[in-house]
């Protein structure tokens, strides 16, 4: 009886640790081809308004050449992202279909322990070749978001930042400390490292007061 009992114990707790997400996750990953590429990544250290959050969208049709590296630590409350690509847009045609469609490129990401926020897109891209570097980490004594940007790019691109207090004022809102918005439209290169730290935090978010920019 006592056996049986016991076994039913470690099953149980088998099952409780097998059903644990992964608190760390690494890809690497490199993808070359022709044809109409449909792409999404999300990663996240804490769930909710809190921790730090990265979200990525690409979608378009031609060739592509793509090599990224993620790595997303939940205990260190830290993701890393780098990523080297290129694309080129033209119609593909196959049996299944005809895909016609610019390239579209939306990085987001935000670290609630800092108050901040970075937004890299891209849309209605003819060509587009970047390069880009993300370092997000909240733990307590530092936390900060930084980003360094290299593109050149034949159509439209938004980068914008934002800086907040982590604690709401009186009325409620969340005192903006710095802002940052670039629109461009037609063909140029961008080069843009941003930095956004704050050394220490203590509070508790009940509302998404830094929304993508």
């Amino acid at each position: 009886m006592r056996w049986e009992a016991f076994a039913a114990l470690f099953l149980t707790a088998a099952l409780l640790e097998s059903a644990m997400a992964a608190d760390y996750v690494f890809e690497r990953s490199v993808i070359k081809g022709v044809g109409y590429r449909s792409h999404e990544l999300y990663g996240q250290t804490a769930s909710g308004y809190s921790g730090q959050k990265l979200t990525e969208r690409i979608s378009g049709s031609g060739s592509f050449y793509d090599s990224t590296e993620f790595e997303l630590d939940v205990r260190g409350n830290s993701i890393n992202f780098t990523q080297d690509a290129e694309f080129e847009y033209f119609p593909v045609s196959y049996q299944t279909g005809t895909y016609d469609q610019k390239w579209k490129d939306v990085l987001c990401v935000r670290n609630y322990d800092a108050g901040a926020v970075v937004t890299e897109a891209y849309s209605q891209a003819e060509h587009l070749q970047k390069s880009t570097e993300v370092r997000t980490v909240g733990n307590g004594t530092k936390n900060a978001l930084e980003i360094q940007i290299s593109s050149q790019v034949i159509g439209v691109a938004h980068i914008g930042w934002v800086s907040k207090e982590t604690e709401p004022n009186g009325k409620g809102r969340y005192v903006e400390i710095g802002r940052g918005v670039e629109d461009l439209t037609g063909t140029f290169n961008i080069d843009k490292y941003i930095m956004l730290l704050q050394n220490s935090t203590d509070y508790e978010q009940r509302t998404d007061w830094i929304p993508c920019t």
